[in-house]
């Protein structure tokens, strides 16, 4: 089928010019939820918007169709300003079905729009999602602008005549709501037909009924007039450059590819499959052009002892994996640790303890990270703060990592490693350099004979002519690295390993400040918290609120500066989608009476939940 109309049609109904809007899809996993969000989000972004999105899994791998537990949602801000965040309540809700109408509507803005799929709507579906009556028929959504819209049947007469099976047609119907939303929000849909055709170049009947089910819904919304008006979001003034929209787990696969080539040393990344990370895996594996080499080991220990022995040969040596995959690596990030080779360990994290909750966002590892190993065993820890922030993580992780020679943890988490966000591809030549500690002459060379500057170890690749070397987890003699159970040895090596994680902090940058350097509130915050806390601070400061905040990218150590800052300022708050982890770190070392905003629901913060927190401190609240 030609493409006769990938532009939206001249309409005589008016178009409202809206600043920003937030859209949830929402259904079961079946119903092709993630596809249709990706794709409204790639359109989007071909339209100029700045723009943020949160993919919102179901935890069981095969719930049981209809029911709440297998609902998937994503959901999208875009706007003509800087989006910060995927928006606290959507404008409108798309609900596939009862479940999705049930598991969401908790969320929606009140006047909200809700679109919902009308055909699903029978007993059998109302009772798995375990509603008693129908609630497009009880009064129980009159807040709301309710347009119900039979999406199977007339996705089905869409098709009719084409010979597909009546599964093949059901899958359509999700074509059918994203043309109806491209015509709400004035989109082409020439990339989504162009995707369609890539996707199925091998089945022109299912390019044919996909193109039909698109173009069938946008001329539906058209002309049934179900809306009666659409909306436009203008371009947002975004710096010039060349983009690509990219997904935190992308982001952070491509920071360890640049850091390989700028470290000169072959990229070796050993993985077990665990949700949120497994994509980073899945991404390097696509990237053996650039000499990467992608290990999926049996079990997380094995992952580990690969990259260790990768580290040892000379590699740049990668782990990835989420919270209870660290837990099992603990004992080898100790020997990573005890041997100094330069390893990092990626911790995308979700909800805990144990299992969890697999597909839900959480900062609970903090602690693991700093403290979750036996004996003196520091690491330097750092946190990315949005998703294209982890490609900059991920390469400076590396790098500190070679510089200081020793284990580095990058703490990502779910929500980033899945939501998405325009990305200003940088300029290599301008990434910091790797620095080449030139080896010793081979007369001078010990195994711990440290670089003054960075007290480093030389790293030497095994089989280099006249330095050879053995290493193990027994604890190291100082300067020959000999076995040594010295115990005043011990004690001195135990302070270097320390002393060396610590010279880390000279390469930490000053912290910016967003807003006045001395004021009433000071929030801090690390890792996914930093969309909805600084547009909480920003909306504070718009009305006249003495906020302002820092957000750190550095754990471990701290950055120098933090404890002048925190100085000039009354209070201090911290939000964390834990129990208060950072702020125990805080108030530990700066004697700081610091207080916490904690969320643990599995879900990231509201910009409401940021600013009501402040508020309740500017009022002098608990």
């Amino acid at each position: 089928m030609s493409d006769t109309s990938t532009q939206p049609k001249p309409n005589t109904l008016p178009i409202e010019e809206i600043e920003s809007a937030v859209i949830r899809f929402a259904g079961d996993s079946g119903d092709g939820i993630q596809l249709t969000g990706m794709q409204f989000t790639t359109t989007t972004a071909f339209a100029g918007n700045d723009l943020s999105t949160f993919p919102d899994y179901p935890a069981e791998i095969r719930a049981p169709v209809g029911t709440t537990a297998g609902v998937s949602g994503f959901q999208i801000q875009f706007s003509s300003r800087q989006v910060l965040t995927p928006g606290d309540a959507p404008d409108v809700f798309v609900a596939m079905n009862p479940a999705a109408l049930k598991a969401n509507i908790h969320d929606v803005k009140k006047g909200g729009m809700i679109l919902v799929n009308k055909d699903t709507f029978n007993a059998g579906n109302l009772k798995k999602a375990g509603y008693e009556v129908n609630p497009l028929e009880d009064g129980s959504l009159s807040e709301f602008r309710v347009i119900p819209v039979e999406l199977g049947r007339l996705t089905r007469n869409a098709l009719d005549g084409m010979g597909l099976t009546a599964t093949e047609t059901e899958r359509c119907k999700n074509f059918f709501a994203l043309g109806m939303m491209y015509w709400l929000y004035d989109r082409p849909m020439s990339a989504t037909l162009k995707w369609i055709e890539t996707k199925f170049k091998k089945n022109p009947k299912y390019v044919e009924a996909n193109h039909k089910a698109l173009h069938a819904g946008n001329a539906y919304a058209e002309t049934a007039e179900i809306f009666g008006h659409h909306f436009r979001v203008n371009k947002a003034p975004i710096k010039p450059g060349l983009y690509r929209n990219i997904t935190g787990n992308e982001a952070t696969a491509l920071g360890f590819i640049a850091a390989s080539v700028a470290a000169g040393r072959p990229l070796w990344y050993g993985s077990y499959p665990i949700t949120p990370a497994s994509d980073v895996l899945h991404e390097l594996s696509k990237n053996k052009n650039f000499g990467v080499k992608t290990f999926q080991a049996e079990d997380e220990i094995a992952a580990i002892g690969s990259a260790i022995g990768a580290a040892f040969a000379g590699h740049l040596a990668l782990t990835g994996t989420s919270g209870p995959g660290v837990a099992l690596k603990a004992e080898a990030i100790g020997l990573a640790v005890m041997t100094e080779l330069p390893l990092v360990i990626l911790n995308v994290q979700r909800g805990g303890p144990s299992t969890g909750l697999p597909t839900k966002t959480e900062q609970a590892d903090l602690f693991q990270a700093l403290y979750g190993r036996n004996g003196e065993c520091p690491a330097i820890v750092v946190a990315a703060a949005t998703p294209g922030d982890c490609f900059t993580m991920a390469y400076e992780a590396s790098r500190l990592a070679v510089k200081y020679m020793t284990p580095v943890f990058l703490l990502t988490d779910g929500y980033l490693a899945n939501g998405s966000e325009p990305w200003l591809i940088p300029d290599a030549s301008k990434l910091a350099p790797f620095d080449k500690v030139a080896l010793p002459p081979v007369g001078d060379f010990k195994l711990y004979k440290r670089d003054p500057e960075t007290m480093a170890r030389p790293w030497v690749a095994p089989g280099t002519p006249g330095y050879e070397h053995r290493l193990g987890g027994i604890e190291k003699q100082d300067v020959t690295g000999n076995i040594s159970y010295d115990p005043d040895n011990h004690e001195r090596m135990v302070r270097l390993r320390a002393a060396k994680v610590n010279k880390a902090a000279q390469d930490i940058p000053p912290l910016e400040v967003l807003g006045a350097k001395k004021g009433k509130v000071l929030v801090i915050g690390w890792g996914g918290t930093y969309g909805a806390i600084t547009a909480g601070v920003q909306n504070l400061q718009k009305a006249g609120k003495s906020v302002s905040s820092v957000h750190l990218r550095n754990l471990n150590p701290l950055p120098p500066d933090l404890g002048d800052i925190m100085a000039n300022f009354d209070h201090v708050v911290v939000p964390e989608l834990n129990m208060g982890q950072l702020l125990k770190v805080i108030r530990a070392k700066y004697l700081v009476p610091a207080t916490g905003l904690n969320k643990i629901k599995g879900q990231p913060f509201k910009v409401t939940e940021i600013e009501a927190g402040i508020d309740a401190i500017l009022k002098g609240d608990k």
